[in-house]
Parts: C-alpha cells; sequence; structure tokens
C-alpha cells in the first residue's frame, strides 16, 4: 500500500478572532493529483500555510516523508521538498524568463553570475515542462497570463520538488491556456510528484484530480476519491446542506414578484473580459430583482464589477436606458445612475477613519464633485434618512465606521448607494458575514427597492437567499452564463444546484 509523502493529523490552527483549522486531518500521495475543495473562508489558505510553513498550527502533527515537521518558514518547507505556485505569480515583471527561474539559483562564475549556464538550467526546468519552445532570454513584459504562470511553475520544479502546491493556478486563464497547464500537471504527476490543487472551478478540478478534500468552516468534512464522487453531492458538502434537505426547500415568493416588460434599465449584449468572464448577456429592468447564482469563481462578482464599471469590458457592448454607454469607471456608471456595494466590505467598501455619516455621502459627493462640497446640514439631513428606512443606531453616525459592526457597516454601503438614487443597484454579498436581523432588514429593503422601481442584481453565496429574493436567476459556472431562469412556485434551491452540478456535456445538450 502506498505510503503518505504528507500527513497532517489533529491540525488546529487559531487566529485572535477565530479558529481557522479544527482537528484537520489531511494525506496527500506521490503521483497523485488532489483537490482542496471549499467557499471562501472554509480554511483552504490557512491549511496551504500550514504545509508551507507561513502558518504555524497551535496542535497537530505535520509528516512529511515520514518524518515530523515543524516549518518555521518557507525555507523549511522548500528543505522538506515542498514548492508553491500562487495565485499571484510574484514574479519580476522587468527581469527575463531565465532570471525569473532561476531567480536565487543562478550558476556562479570568476566574475560572478554566469548567464550562459544559467540560462542553459532555465531551458532544462522548461523542458521538464514540456516548454522547449519558450525561450529563456525572452523578457516577462511579452509573455501572456497563461505563459507567466508556466515560468512560476518551472521556477517551482527547478529544485525537483516531491511536493506541489498549486494555489487557484487557473483563475487569469481562458479556456485554450488552462489546457496547457492542465497539460503541465498532468506530466508532472505522472513523474511521480505530488500535487495539491486548490481551485474555485469546479470542472477543472473534476478534469484534474485524482481524490478530492473538502472543507468547511475549518473542519474536514470529507475525502473520496474523484471517481466516486459526484457534482451535486460535492457542492452540498462545500455549501453544508444535505441534498435531500435541498430538494425539499421551495423558492418563496415575494409581493413584488415582476414579471420584466419594456425595455431594460440596463441591457449587456456580449459583455467580457478576458480571463474574467466569457461574454455574456443580461437584462436588468426597473423593478425586478436579478439574481447572480454560482459557487465562487463561477463569475458572479466579475460581471457585477463589468456593469458597474468597476472593470472594464474588452468585449460587448452596454445601454443604459436604452443609449449605448462605454464604462470607463464607476463614475461613469454611477452618472447613468447604476451604482454598486463591493464583495468585500472592509478592503473595498468601508474607509475606517471616516464616521458612518461621512461613509454614506461618499458616492453623492463624487457624483457633484470636489468642488462642490455637500455641507454639514445636508450630510446630516441624509444620513438621518437612512436611520430609519435601514434601522440604523443614530448614535454610531457620527462613530469612525471601522469600530461598527460589520451588520452596520454594510447597511452604510447600502445608504451610500441609495444616496445617489440609483435606476439599477448591483448588490455583491450585502449579507455576508452579518447577524439575522441585520441580514433580514437588508434583505425586506432590497424587496422594498424593487418595488419602488429600481432594478437590483444580487450576489449572494447563500443559495436560499437567491432563490428567496429573486424574479429572475442567472446562473454562471467557471466564468461562463450557463442559464437563466424565470422565478416560480417550480423553481428551487435544487432546481440551481443541479444546473450548476450538471456535467458540461449534459448542460452543452
Amino acid at each position: 500500500m502506498v505510503t503518505p509523502i504528507v500527513e497532517l493529523s489533529g491540525i488546529r490552527v487559531e487566529f485572535p478572532d477565530a479558529l481557522a483549522l479544527d482537528d484537520v486531518d489531511f494525506r496527500l500521495f506521490p503521483g497523485e493529483v488532489h483537490a482542496l475543495m471549499g467557499e471562501n473562508g472554509a480554511g483552504k489558505s490557512t491549511l496551504i500555510g500550514v504545509l508551507t510553513g507561513t502558518c504555524a498550527p497551535v496542535a497537530g502533527r505535520v509528516v512529511v516523508a515520514g518524518k515530523e515537521r515543524r516549518f518555521s518558514g518557507v525555507a523549511d518547507a522548500r528543505a522538506a521538498g515542498i514548492a508553491t505556485v500562487f495565485q499571484e505569480t510574484q514574479l519580476g515583471p522587468t527581469l527575463s524568463v531565465a532570471e525569473n527561474v532561476m531567480l536565487g539559483r543562478e550558476r556562479r562564475g570568476t566574475w560572478g553570475i554566469d548567464w550562459r549556464r544559467t540560462r542553459q538550467d532555465a531551458a532544462h526546468a522548461l523542458a521538464r515542462l514540456g516548454l522547449d519552445d519558450m525561450d529563456p532570454r525572452t523578457p516577462m513584459t511579452l509573455l501572456s497570463p497563461a505563459q507567466k504562470q508556466l515560468v512560476a511553475l518551472a521556477r517551482s520544479v527547478v529544485d525537483d520538488p516531491r511536493i506541489l502546491v498549486l494555489d487557484e493556478p487557473t483563475s487569469s486563464l481562458d479556456q485554450a491556456e488552462v489546457d496547457v497547464l492542465m497539460r503541465v500537471i498532468r506530466g508532472l504527476r505522472d513523474r511521480g510528484v505530488a500535487i495539491l490543487f486548490v481551485s474555485h472551478f469546479l470542472e477543472q478540478a473534476f478534469a484534474i484530480s485524482d481524490r478530492m478534500t473538502v472543507l468547511r468552516g475549518g473542519r474536514r468534512v470529507a475525502e473520496t476519491p474523484t471517481r466516486e464522487l459526484e457534482r451535486a453531492d460535492l457542492i452540498s458538502q462545500m455549501l453544508g446542506k444535505d441534498l435531500e434537505a435541498l430538494r425539499t426547500l421551495g423558492s418563496e415568493r415575494k409581493a413584488h414578484h415582476y414579471a420584466a416588460d419594456g425595455e431594460p434599465a440596463l441591457r449587456a449584449t456580449g459583455l467580457g473580459r478576458r480571463g474574467e468572464l466569457d461574454p455574456t448577456n443580461i437584462d436588468v429592468h426597473r423593478g425586478e430583482i436579478v439574481g447572480l447564482a454560482g459557487l465562487r469563481g463561477s463569475g458572479r462578482t466579475e460581471l457585477a464589477s463589468l456593469l458597474s464599471g468597476a472593470i472594464r469590458a474588452d468585449s460587448g457592448e452596454t445601454e443604459i436606458d436604452g443609449r449605448r454607454v462605454r464604462l470607463r469607471g464607476p463614475s461613469t456608471a454611477l452618472r447613468r445612475r447604476v451604482s454598486m456595494t463591493v464583495e468585500n466590505r472592509r478592503v473595498d467598501g468601508i474607509i475606517g477613519d471616516l464616521t458612518a455619516r461621512e461613509n454614506i455621502v461618499l458616492s453623492l459627493q463624487a457624483l457633484r464633485g470636489w468642488t462642490r462640497p455637500l455641507s454639514a446640514p445636508e450630510i446630516a439631513a441624509l444620513a438621518d434618512t437612512y436611520v430609519e428606512t435601514l434601522h440604523l443606531d443614530p448614535a454610531d453616525l457620527a462613530r469612525p465606521a471601522k469600530h461598527l459592526s460589520g451588520g452596520t457597516q454594510q447597511k452604510l454601503l447600502l445608504a451610500r448607494a441609495l444616496a445617489t438614487r440609483p435606476h439599477v443597484l448591483i448588490l455583491d454579498e450585502p449579507t455576508r458575514g452579518i447577524d439575522i436581523a441585520a441580514k433580514l432588514d437588508i434583505q425586506r429593503r432590497v424587496s422594498q427597492l424593487a418595488g419602488e422601481g429600481v432594478g437590483v442584481v444580487f450576489i449572494s453565496s447563500e443559495l436560499e437567499e437567491v432563490v428567496r429574493l429573486s424574479d429572475r436567476i442567472v446562473v454562471l459556472k467557471d466564468r461562463d452564463k450557463i442559464g437563466e431562469v424565470s422565478n416560480g412556485p417550480g423553481v428551487t434551491l435544487d432546481s440551481i444546484v443541479e444546473m450548476i452540478a450538471a456535467e458540461l456535456d449534459s448542460r452543452d445538450a
């Protein structure tokens, strides 16, 4: 029986505000690709940190090649034969391919670096990956994202690692580039390298992996040979819902249920961006809620960012209220009354050192321009209007936003968007990480906004929430729109899960 080259047992990792891993076991065998699956916050990055020496467990054992290890850093892990390729490739953009591949391992001669031998070693590393046609002298600036990912991979195999950790290696690649990378990964596996593959793309994980481990909430949920695992079962493990329970849940239609009619307030045709989202069509009418359903990595946030101008499209076109518009940035969308709340409120949304009141008026002030500042009475009056509608505590308005609860911060983002009086409101995870009371407040307000004639694009990792609130549901998977459903009594959570879990061939048929 083959012995694991990596065996983690009883791993526990604590952070000041969270238990990141709780009694986690994990095995990795030579000559296999092992997919580590789980939603955001499941503990995947922490487990990688334990294995690569960037995160120290407070309990548990790490055994590599039969020896118990306590890594104090990446160098220790590398010495044990563990190499890592991260999502961000961490390459020197002004260096050549050879300089990046051999960084820190350059050949030395009498007068310093022997560049001829260094380039030969780089060419040898590239050849082992089947990349004989890549010139080691090529500047990184001339390479595609896929080629850069392969250079990072070549750098990781220079030392002949026994264990290779790939953290979201395909996140910025298109399908043709993914195919090239998959071929390289299979070649490494066939040479006996143990590969830990971390990805949010379900089809890629099923295509490349021999086994899967699912984490949820810092605990290991399952370890299963890939050939024995159904897609629907994997999704239910990741979401924490029993499949039978999913089948019993129906659509809870709200009084605002809206059948789209007339011209849409927002129409996108073939909207996409290379490496971010395949060309996508979507309409949003005034008074309806369009839900975007899919797992993390499906393209939900990318579509929302394209619709709001947060990222620029390189294909397709957008019409707002019947007029074609080039969204050069969020300010263009705001002027057309399209507003968005972002997924990561702490990093991209709230300005922590400003008061709650000041945060609320930021978008409106940007619309007016900084040469026409809102007066203190105007700011106070505007903020006060949301105390009642969003159930804000008046005492919080004068406090720095960073000291407020997650639910209050989320309400501030919603108030900021509403202050611009949007025709279309794009909400990316507006209820993530907040308590039930705040969540219900936001859900009720979203329903009210649709009733008042606002077109809403609603994104949530909680599929029940999408089914409950939406009039139409756009389903995305692996950066592609795979279907659209008009909501109603016959649409259940299971309907959406089955669409996401369907085999690619079945979906195409």
